[in-house]
């Protein structure tokens, strides 16, 4: 039998290789990216003023350019920098889309069939069902990419094919599809607004007394260094972990000018804010109850899973990489939307172009790129035109980047040290002139020469 679980894990890994075990590398590394040198606090002011007050920002791998003071194009200009062909959705029998789709689909269910065929429950395999947990996550978060991409109207000319497919990936991870697509579709519509964006909206020094006091306790009883590294694993396990049933169901960190919002049940008391706030006006509470449909019936799937084979059984094959794939959700989108040195704006000094581009494009290599869909590698395309298939985005990426270099943001941070540095250091913002900044360094940070 062990024959056989050794079989399905080398299948596993090789699906994978060497990137196994990144969701656990902030706890392991913590510490020491901490002493490890890098442009963030120093005693040597920045001679420029088209930065701001520059006191007690740590300096990301951005260099500080989102902080420089810039005219921004508009939509126009930034869609002309573009191939003519972004916007380009082939609905032939072919489609692009759906081959997509199907690699996404057929390889969660591969290696899910292998860990059905192969590994035992038995908690001597519990290392084998951590690795199956971890890979077929992982492999999942690319159906939910491809859902993702539904709802923005970029898989498909055909929109019954597009809500369909959108629909069924997004209710197999328990995602009230047309619920999300309005929270999300507001979150592109007010990227980096202070106040009126949604998800991930970072506390103000006001609104994070709470937490910026628990920051606080844990540096008085541990000391600085240690309080700081318990208090950034709490919020690494906290987020990635809890933070999308934690949104869905109340709103946590979404926008605070909608008060509480709940992506399942879109009315008083549940889903507060009045007709100019709420989340879900009008036809879209139809489309939420639509959405609890699918949601109560994969329930009902998971239950009747649970009666025939047993909860472990199901646990073991669903439950651990649905956590997984909701790891790497709030994974992206926090790293997506936040650093040290990507400030948030209110007011008439918000717009939508500038708020897209103070997305952030990372570092995920061929292996997530092709998983995932590139969702973190072209996100800042994304978020110019969501309506841009994902197999043209790279293409977009490259000319957005060539045309507007001190507009676009990417930050070659390897991702465990970028994660740690956003979990311990983006704990609340603070308007300084036009903008809306982190303020956890210490000092004044030194500007690279080429920023």
């Amino acid at each position: 039998m062990f024959s056989r679980a050794a079989l399905a894990a080398a299948a596993t890994a090789a699906a994978l290789s060497s990137v196994e075990g990144f969701l656990t590398a902030p706890f392991l590394l913590g510490a020491l990216l901490d002493s490890l040198p890098r442009a963030t606090a120093s005693a040597i002011s920045t001679s420029s003023d088209s930065y701001g007050d520059l006191s007690n920002i740590v300096i990301s791998g951005l260099n500080g350019i989102a902080l420089k003071d810039k005219e921004f194009p508009n939509k126009k200009q930034v869609f002309d920098a573009m191939p003519a062909d972004s916007w380009k959705r082939d609905d032939k029998a072919s489609d692009i889309s759906l081959m997509y789709a199907g690699i996404s689909l057929a390889l969660t269910l591969g290696v899910g069939a292998l860990a059905w065929m192969f590994l035992p429950l038995k908690l001597a395999m519990l290392p084998l069902w951590a690795l199956y947990w971890y890979a077929a996550g992982t492999i999942a978060t690319g159906c939910w990419v491809i859902a993702h991409e539904c709802g923005h109207g970029a898989f498909s000319d055909n929109k019954l094919l597009q809500d369909t497919v959108g629909y069924l990936f997004h209710t197999a991870l328990l995602v009230p599809y047309f619920s999300w697509q309005r929270s999300h579709a507001v979150h592109h519509s007010k990227t980096n607004h202070i106040f009126e964006g949604e998800t991930h909206v970072p506390y103000t020094l006001e609104t994070g007394k709470g937490t910026l006091g628990k920051l606080s306790t844990m540096q008085k009883i541990f000391g600085k260094k240690l309080g700081e590294a318990i208090y950034g694993a709490n919020r690494v396990v906290s987020h990635l972990v809890f933070g999308w049933p934690a949104y869905l169901i109340a709103g946590v960190t979404g926008g605070p000018v909608r008060g509480m919002t709940n992506h399942f049940i879109p009315v008083k008391p549940f889903s507060t804010g009045d007709k100019n706030t709420e989340l879900f006006p009008g036809v879209w509470k139809k489309k939420v109850w639509l959405s609890d449909i699918g949601i109560v019936g994969m329930l009902g799937l998971l239950y009747a899973w649970s009666v025939k084979f047993g909860f472990l059984h199901m646990a073991a094959l669903y439950l651990g990489p649905y956590v997984v794939t909701n790891c790497w959700l709030v994974l992206y989108t926090w790293l997506q939307h936040t650093d040290t040195d990507v400030p948030h704006f209110s007011g008439e000094n918000w717009n939508f172009i500038k708020g897209a581009f103070m997305s952030i494009d990372r570092p995920y290599g061929p292996i997530f790129d092709f998983l995932h869909h590139r969702i973190g590698s072209t996100h800042v395309v994304h978020h110019i035109d969501c309506t841009i298939p994902h197999y043209r985005a790279k293409a977009a990426t490259e000319a957005i980047a060539k045309a507007f270099p001190e507009h676009y943001l990417y930050d070659p941070t390897p991702l465990p040290e970028a994660l740690w540095r956003v979990s311990t250091k983006c704990v609340a913002v603070e308007e300084r002139g036009k903008k809306w900044v982190f303020v956890q360094g210490e000092g004044t940070p030194q500007l690279p020469q080429s920023a």
